[in-house]
């Protein structure tokens, strides 16, 4: 499994390490992935994600997992998070 964020899509990035002599040699900078189970309150259940801390805190200001889901567009989200977005909208009450 790649390491990409599953709510924000922020994967790995390139770049150098820079010497005192300044040599620079290539190098990674990976994201800080945690494996979290983060609660859906439209569905009722827990779902595990692989997220970023930085995803972490966006859920939490936006309000949630749902309320996530449904503002951000499909091509950040993996193909886990595109399936349970469709189940949330499929949940939410239709506004009329």
């Amino acid at each position: 499994m790649s390491r990409i964020c599953e709510l924000t899509g922020k994967g790995r990035q390139t770049g150098h390490n820079v010497s005192h002599a300044n040599n620079k040699t290539k190098r990674t900078f990976l994201p800080n992935l945690q494996n979290v189970t983060l609660l859906s309150d439209s569905l009722g259940k827990g779902v595990k994600l692989k997220v970023s801390t930085h995803g972490l805190r966006s859920v939490e200001h936006v309000g949630g997992l749902d309320n996530w889901l449904l503002k951000t567009s499909d091509t950040d989200l993996s193909l886990r998070a595109r399936r349970l977005k469709r189940e949330i909208a499929k949940k939410q009450p239709v506004a009329a």
